[in-house]
């Protein structure tokens, strides 16, 4: 089920992830679409993408997703969301963390939107400029 909207993309993206759905939330990403798996770690194309979210899967998660708001500019969307996801770790203990998204989709052809660049920290990770 694609998403026909930005909004609806993250929507989409909770839903499934909450299902457990791993080959649905591939589908959601453009082939070589990139993931901020954690803050300053980046993969990009399917196989990196599923591999990174199989990871986070395996923690049995339960995902809150409030969609905030999205800038369009023709066929790309800036997504902004609060997040949060609880599971239990490898370690056995209980698991909690929480962000910002900063998520690029863009629509396709036929009028879905999938994801590009998938940065569910937002600008944490990220280095700051230098002058």
């Amino acid at each position: 089920m694609p998403a026909n909207t930005p909004e609806e993309a993250h929507n989409l993206w909770a839903k499934t992830f909450n299902a457990g759905d791993l080959d649905g939330l591939v589908a959601l990403y453009e082939p070589d679409a990139v993931l901020m798996p954690q803050p300053g770690q980046t993969v990009s194309g399917h196989a990196a993408i599923r591999e990174a979210l199989q990871g986070f899967l395996a923690l049995k998660p339960k995902f809150n997703l409030q969609f905030q708001k999205a800038l369009e500019s023709g066929d790309l969307a800036l997504l902004f969301s609060r997040w949060t996801l609880t599971g239990i770790g490898p370690d056995g203990l209980e698991l909690s963390l929480s962000g910002q998204t900063s998520d690029v989709v863009r629509r396709r052809a036929d009028g879905s939107w999938m994801f590009v660049i998938d940065n569910p920290f937002g600008g944490q990770g990220v280095d700051p400029v230098s002058s």
